[in-house]
């Protein structure tokens, strides 16, 4: 039996032991456990940035999602560093990370994993897929067909893998970081909504600007031959512990009932907004508010304002509408509805 096969658990699968999250200052101390979660973030920014360059918003982004234990879809064209990005992340968090390449010929199992046969101990015996690590890059998931994506479904939800009828979890802490091209591209296939819903945040990336892609041109040309950023620099800053550890004291800070209430409104409002056919369902309000309280942390603070909702709604909202088709025969996007649907929605005063 090899270090990926697992041996079938029994018919009433216990429960994994719960551990108690390593050390993060006391809820009575909020200020300083804010402090804490800075200074973390700022390391992992730090070294990512080193292989990274450019595009801050796109570096607070990801952070965001980490700090608030959500996934994250990234989309550009081809050649704006998504798979660069992501393996910079895995690099400077000391964590399990595994690498998926979608293609059409990708299967489901390709990344669950399958039961197979052992002739020796004559039983069937659990291969690990890829899917169980702590960082997981599904690299052009829109180049796999629908059927081959559900299979992050379960993983992306529960934290569990059902293989052959059995429930298995996955490693905590769980990120999966998934990039895709346009789906105007030939070849892409679009994300089911459900897929889409998953994801805590939709992030862009766009082409860099002049000074940072000569930054970039100069850091891969010298003395190299090869096109790719030497990840030899960014330091290992953060293991899974810290990870849970940043999680659970992010999920601490406070939220007021009128924040709440304006999130709400602004999620409730995208499902009758003129020109929006789909609306974003309780999930969209969910991560909004998850994804606000990692922002007020980036920011210093231990609450979160409504300029934090604000911030992290585009991100946060624009893969969980879609646009009727007027508005996409007339070229607008996503952002351009939620930024008009943003200045009418009143936020809160105090």
């Amino acid at each position: 039996m090899t270090s990926n096969d697992l041996p079938l658990p029994p018919d009433t699968p216990t429960a994994p032991p719960v551990q108690d999250p390593p050390s993060i200052p006391a809820p009575g101390t909020v200020p300083e456990a804010t402090r804490v979660l800075m200074e973390r973030a700022a390391a992992v920014r730090e070294q990512v940035g080193r292989a990274f360059i450019g595009q801050p918003e796109v570096l607070d982004q990801i952070l965001v999602a980490l700090l608030a234990g959500g996934h994250v879809l990234l989309e550009g064209v081809p050649g704006l560093g998504k798979t660069l990005l992501v393996r910079a992340l895995s690099q400077a968090l000391d964590c399990s990370h595994a690498r998926v390449q979608f293609t059409p010929d990708l299967m489901p199992s390709d990344i669950s994993g399958h039961a197979v046969w052992n002739p020796k101990s004559e039983t069937f015996t659990i291969r690990r897929g890829p899917v169980f690590t702590n960082l997981l890059l599904a690299d052009e998931i829109n180049r796999a067909p629908a059927k081959t994506q559900s299979a992050l479904l379960e993983a992306m939800a529960e934290l569990q893998v059902t293989i052959e009828g059995k429930s298995f979890p996955l490693p905590p802490p769980f990120m999966a970081m998934a990039t895709q091209n346009p789906v105007e591209q030939e070849g892409t296939y679009p994300l089911p909504e459900a897929q889409l819903d998953r994801f805590l945040l939709k992030v862009l990336i766009d082409y860099p600007d002049r000074e940072d892609e000569k930054r970039m041109v100069a850091a891969v040309s010298r003395g190299r031959n090869a096109a790719d950023f030497d990840l030899s620099a960014v330091q290992r800053v953060l293991g899974p512990e810290d990870i849970v550890a940043l999680q659970a004291g992010t999920a601490q800070v406070a939220v007021d009932d009128a924040v709440i209430d304006y999130a709400v409104r602004i999620v409730a409002a995208t499902r009758d907004w003129p020109g929006i056919a789909l609306g974003a369902g309780p999930r969209g309000s969910l991560a909004l508010v998850r994804a606000a309280r990692a922002q007020a942390v980036l920011s210093g603070r231990d609450f979160v304002t409504p300029d934090d909702i604000r911030e992290i709604a585009l991100p946060a909202l624009r893969h969980r509408i879609a646009l009727a088709p007027e508005l996409q025969i007339e070229g607008q996007r996503p952002d351009d509805v939620l930024k008009a649907l943003l200045a009418k929605v009143e936020a809160p005063r105090q």
